[in-house]
């Protein structure tokens, strides 16, 4: 299962249609609508300054957010579309979807690399590279991973690792359909000097 899923606070917008969404807007916020899992839609208001730094942040589309409206039960939601004025290029509608436990869905999971002093290539002084701190995963809303893990048990300067190398839970499967680098354990520069430095001379010999 998941673990802390991030509030997304609004409050119950009184009134529908273009009306009612110009006046929020008026009064400093961003309409939206929840839709879906079975249940009636209801039209909710946003804080303008609160939804914009949330968009910042990124990947507001691609993850799970726990839904908080006063005088509303907690809900799990997934955005799935933020509308833009078209030359500011700031949020004026958003719009959610109730997701039950059977729905599947794609979201972004944390990568977590454990046993760092167990790894060899770390010890001589090898630097990890971190190519995907998270991974986009297909998955279904009621079995969420918390994280995936990696263990760097007996890795060796050079290695690398690819999403094939995680176990994933039954049923989670990757978006990208390829045996993507998830990270690498690199050579420190010293060594790596030293080493372009024996071929170099390598090359010269072979050339005399």
């Amino acid at each position: 299962m998941a673990g802390e899923i991030q509030d997304l606070i609004a409050e119950v917008r009184t009134g529908s249609g273009k009306g009612a969404a110009r006046q929020a807007r008026r009064e400093g916020k961003v309409p939206g609508v929840l839709y879906g899992g079975g249940a009636d839609p209801l039209n909710v208001n946003f804080d303008f300054n609160y939804l914009l730094k949330l968009l910042k942040q990124g990947r507001f589309k691609s993850q799970l957010w726990n839904l908080k409206v006063e005088g509303q039960e907690d809900v799990r939601v997934i955005c799935r579309d933020v509308q833009r004025d078209v030359v500011k290029d700031l949020p004026t509608h958003v719009d959610l979807m109730r997701l039950r436990r059977t729905s599947r869905i794609n979201l972004f999971v944390h990568v977590e690399f454990i046993n760092h002093a167990a790894a060899p290539g770390l010890k001589r002084g090898g630097t990890m590279v971190v190519v995907r701190p998270d991974v986009e995963l297909n998955v279904l809303a009621g079995e969420i991973p918390e994280k995936l893990v990696v263990d760097l048990t007996g890795k060796q300067i050079g290695d690398t690792i690819h999403i094939n190398d995680i176990e994933l839970p039954s049923g989670v499967k990757p978006v990208i359909n390829r045996n993507f680098v998830i990270a690498n354990i690199a050579a420190p520069s010293g060594l790596r000097s030293a080493d372009a430095e024996d071929e170099g001379a390598e090359e010269e010999a072979a050339e005399d």
